[in-house]
């Protein structure tokens, strides 16, 4: 059940316990070193998540913002879910695959929380949206 993605945009679709509604949130996708080394390095805010992939740890050096870091597994279920302030060392997840960073509070308000499951959509090149 391997995942692999490019760097790139796409949409997270945060899975409903109980068939209620999802929740479809942008999405970048940092699958190269380069864009998983930079991820949110440098900005004020995001706008929506960042999906780094593969990884199973972050920091939080250089960021200028808070921000909510959710551990994803092979299946792409939440392992775990922290806020981490700047200048923090988050430490590795031995079972996370993937990691989505978010502006703090924001996965909370999505549905992100253990547990959970996750959606990752991405635009079929050449298609008409």
């Amino acid at each position: 059940m391997g995942r692999r993605w490019r760097d790139g945009r796409g949409e997270l679709v945060v899975l409903a316990e109980g068939g209620g509604p999802s929740v479809r949130v942008r999405l970048e996708i940092a699958a190269s070193y380069r864009a998983r080394t930079k991820g949110l390095l440098g900005r004020d805010s995001v706008d929506g998540a960042i999906l780094l992939s593969p990884a199973n740890s972050v920091h939080t050096f250089r960021m200028r913002i808070p921000i909510d870091v959710a551990y994803l597994d092979r299946g792409l279920r939440v392992i775990a879910v922290r806020t981490m302030r700047p200048g923090r060392l988050g430490m590795p997840r031995l079972r996370a695959r993937h990691v989505l960073e978010a502006e703090a509070g924001a996965m909370s308000e999505w549905g992100v929380r253990k547990g959970a499951r996750v959606e990752v959509v991405v635009p079929v090149p050449g298609a008409q949206a």
